[in-house]
């Protein structure tokens, strides 16, 4: 790979995404959680298991990845469960309820990406979570204070994001990509999404990028292939979600477990590359 010595800039990116706070089987944290209406909801034991490796995530593994120097954060879509599919795991069908979780869970995160002298960006994620046009995540990040686009959007559709500097990897996140019921065709998306960007580059004489950063499947898994700039790849990232009913009757969703974790893009002294965090649980108990 093409060395690149002495980068400038904010060196780390970290990526996060589906975290569905709001559901009853996705992020919440230990306290008592006030609702509308002036009851509380407390986290189960599986939401403490989950919070259990957030802790691990952001205590342990982005301190040691990021070697404790200053990060970005990006939150790649889905923040908060909605009201969806006549479906009742949620907390509170209130979004108010819902954006009110999300911000207890991320909203320290992005106060230490802050602190670090990163800066923090926000991604749509699906209508059926997050409103039509997006506007429970757009309303969520402004509270968050991420970093509005051009067009004043604090959750924005995509971004394409240069990592420490210039000279640095080319990132561009958005939130969907297409899945499959197939653990065998479980790439063939991926590598698809990744031959269009490229296609789409050289038809308008665009740079490429080095790095493609999608969600929406909750299945963390990453394609490289090898260009002329070093190598390409397409990341998926992992969820912050258990199997809700909707899973159970998926092919080959309903046989696996959930993937729990967050993803890394890191320009360092001489390369720039990608590390994962992934986590899951273990399946029922024999009886």
């Amino acid at each position: 790979m093409r060395k690149r010595q002495n980068p400038s800039g904010i060196r780390n990116l970290i990526i996060v995404s589906d975290t569905h706070c709001g559901c009853r089987l996705a992020l919440c944290g230990p306290e008592p959680i006030k609702v509308d209406g002036g009851g509380q909801y407390l986290a189960s034991d599986f939401q403490r298991k989950m919070w259990a490796l957030w802790r691990e995530f952001w205590d342990e593994w982005v301190p040691e990845v990021t070697r404790g120097e200053p990060y970005d954060l990006v939150h790649n879509g889905d923040a908060i469960d909605g009201s969806h599919h006549n479906s009742t795991t949620q907390i509170s069908h209130n979004i108010e309820d819902q954006i009110r979780i999300a911000e207890r869970v991320i909203g320290p995160e992005v106060a230490k990406c802050k602190k670090s002298g990163g800066t923090y960006y926000h991604i749509r994620g699906t209508e059926a979570h997050v409103g039509q046009s997006g506007e429970y995540e757009e309303r969520l990040a402004r509270n968050l204070g991420a970093k509005p686009n051009d067009q004043g959007q604090f959750a924005r559709f995509d971004l394409w994001k240069r990592v420490g500097g210039s000279g640095g990897p080319l990132v561009h996140l958005l939130h969907h990509i297409g899945t499959t019921s197939s653990a065998a065709h479980e790439s063939s998306a991926v590598n698809a999404e990744l031959t269009a960007e490229y296609v789409e580059a050289a038809r308008w004489n665009r740079e490429p990028p080095d790095y493609i950063v999608r969600s929406h499947r909750h299945r963390s898994i990453a394609v490289d292939l090898n260009s002329a700039k070093g190598y390409a790849a397409a990341i998926v990232t992992p969820a912050w979600q258990g199997k809700t009913p909707y899973v159970w009757k998926i092919p080959g969703a309903r046989i696996s477990e959930p993937q729990i974790g967050g993803v890394m893009i890191r320009r360092g002294d001489e390369e720039h590359y990608y590390r994962r965090w992934v986590q899951s649980f273990d399946r029922s108990n024999e009886e």
